[in-house]
């Protein structure tokens, strides 16, 4: 046998010993991935060199680090990544093209377009608190599954709606089902070790940036022969191929533990051990059964109170300024510059509201630009994210991001002002993924679907109110409309300092505090790892 040390973080269960000393002994088989002896077939006595001769135990946490990232997590990369791109990206993507293409074809009037964009977003407010409920209650698994299964029937259906008020009321099932996307993110932080889940999360960003384009090379190939609703239903396919992925996919093995399910944990474990060829470590795993699980008060227990609500506003603000400055772009272009939109928007209002026009392939050359633009945002993200933390992290995002939008009160010219919008949008989309990888680090597996969920739902309230500002308070006022977006991103700057939790090195929590020890199941009273600690849960 070999001895590996690692060092034990967050909830990983420490003797007095190991608090001092910050480390923790784990035996590793070296060949063998069994947590068990080997019985000979003869019936021999097992060799003393096979024999577990530990009592010590781990949890599913020292497991993950000991295995380490390897083949299961480029695998499971890729899987995660299909589920971003082909049920978040494209049909996220898809709104910008179907809305003008309608307009003309069907002779909408502007409200009406409007509320084809509004109702995705509310089917997926009104869904992500329920995916969360979900996937915290029967399994990551099973919550990505039928969400995916959900997107996948009625984006087909909705190439066949006939009238508008068929597509509307389709496409607000679609937005319900990609209400569920933001759990595999939350099943993929739970495969993956400490020093990687940051970059890996952030990485994610890639897959949203193909699938964009994907759906903007498809557009450009299906919207001229064979229309909008070929369009939709072959953005659909590319679900297809994540619902057959999902038969390799595991479920989470923390979620398995937090439910009881000992033997899949150990199966999961073993299995990405074997993936990637490391030794699995010997002893019991800790069971710390927890039926109570995804439940809305628990976010708000003393624990989690303040972080709950202050994430709340962080990924409100992070959805409202995002969304905000897509639609605000789209107005500063074609206007020149900042000066020149009040006089822009009065030849607008004289304009009939059924004007139309089709998407040109300068437009779809726009589109691309503009998503390769997010790049160097996460770029920096990663950059930054494990050296001064993921609250800093957010709240330098939001800085940079208010005060760019303050420097668009000069009337500067069209090169500095697609600089500067540039360099907000960058930073934006880089706070709002490092959002996404703080909140499933922060929640404990027994709520961590859920936190995920709601804050998803509250991005969406944001991504429903920012047209009311963008375009509507941007008639009225410009310099009204700069200063709601960068108040918003000051105060969310604020609030990520507030965080009482940093969890920049720290391990993801198994169960909440007030559960723990309630029952443990596969641990003996004489096991050296009977107390807790709490080390970096709070700074």
């Amino acid at each position: 046998l070999r001895v590996v040390k690692f060092r034990r973080t967050g909830e990983s269960s420490r003797s007095d010993e190991d608090v001092i000393s910050g480390e923790h002994e784990i035996q590793i088989e070296g060949v063998r991935t069994e947590l068990e002896p080997v019985e000979l077939e003869d019936g021999a006595a097992v060799p003393k060199e096979f024999a577990n001769p530990t009592d010590d135990t781990f949890m599913v946490e020292d497991a993950v680090e000991a295995i380490g990232f390897g083949k299961f997590q480029w695998k499971l990369s890729v899987v995660t990544g299909l589920a971003w791109a082909s049920n978040y990206a494209m049909e996220m993507m898809i709104l910008s093209i179907l809305a003008p293409q309608l307009h003309c074809e069907w002779r909408l009037p502007s409200w009406q377009v409007a509320l084809l964009t509004s109702v995705v977003f509310v089917g997926m407010m009104s869904s992500s608190t329920l995916w969360g409920n979900i996937s915290d209650q029967y399994g990551r698994k099973t919550g990505l599954k039928i969400s995916v299964l959900w997107t996948l029937y009625y984006g087909i259906l909705s190439g066949f709606a006939p009238v508008y008020s068929w597509i509307l009321v389709l496409r607000g099932l679609v937005g319900f089902g990609i209400g569920g996307v933001p759990q595999s993110v939350t099943l993929y932080a739970e495969f993956l070790p400490m020093k990687a889940r940051a970059k890996c999360i952030l990485l994610i960003e890639v897959f949203w940036a193909i699938g964009t384009v994907f759906e903007v090379l498809l557009a450009v190939l299906v919207m001229p022969t064979l229309g909008w609703r070929w369009l939709l239903i072959l953005s659909a396919l590319p679900l297809l191929l994540f619902a057959v992925l999902c038969f390799w996919l595991p479920e989470s093995a923390r979620y398995d533990v937090l439910s009881g399910n000992q033997e899949k944990a150990i199966a999961t474990l073993k299995r990405i051990a074997t993936e990637n060829g490391a030794p699995m470590p010997l002893g019991k795993l800790i069971i710390s059964r927890q039926e109570d699980r995804g439940k809305m008060r628990d976010l708000f227990t003393p624990h989690f109170r303040w972080t709950t609500l202050l994430l709340w506003f962080i990924w409100f603000s992070n959805a409202f300024s995002y969304y905000g400055l897509v639609l605000l772009t789209t107005e500063f272009f074609q206007a020149g510059d900042v000066c020149s939109i009040s006089s822009r928007r009065e030849e607008v209002k004289a304009k009939c509201s059924l004007t139309c026009e089709y998407l040109t392939e300068e437009d779809y050359t726009d589109l691309l630009w503009t998503t390769l633009s997010e790049f160097p945002g996460v770029l920096v993200t990663l950059w930054i994210i494990d050296r001064i933390g993921r609250k800093k992290t957010m709240a330098l995002s939001f800085l940079v991001f208010s005060f760019c939008s303050l420097l668009l009160f000069l009337c500067v010219g069209r090169n500095v002002l697609t600089v500067l919008l540039f360099i907000a949008r960058a930073f934006i989309s880089g706070g709002f993924q490092a959002a996404y990888v703080y909140t499933p680090e922060v929640y404990p597996t027994a709520t961590r679907a859920l936190g995920l969920g709601t804050c998803s739902g509250m991005a969406r309230v944001g991504a429903l109110i920012t047209p009311f500002i963008a375009q509507v308070m941007l008639e009225s006022s410009v310099y009204l409309t700069l200063v709601v977006y960068s108040g918003c991103c000051l105060l969310a700057a604020v609030a990520s300092c507030f965080l009482p939790i940093e969890t920049k090195g720290r391990g993801l929590q198994e169960s909440s505090h007030k559960e723990w020890g309630q029952e443990m199941v596969g641990r003996g009273s004489h096991s050296p790892g009977g107390t807790r600690s709490n080390s970096g849960s709070q700074e």
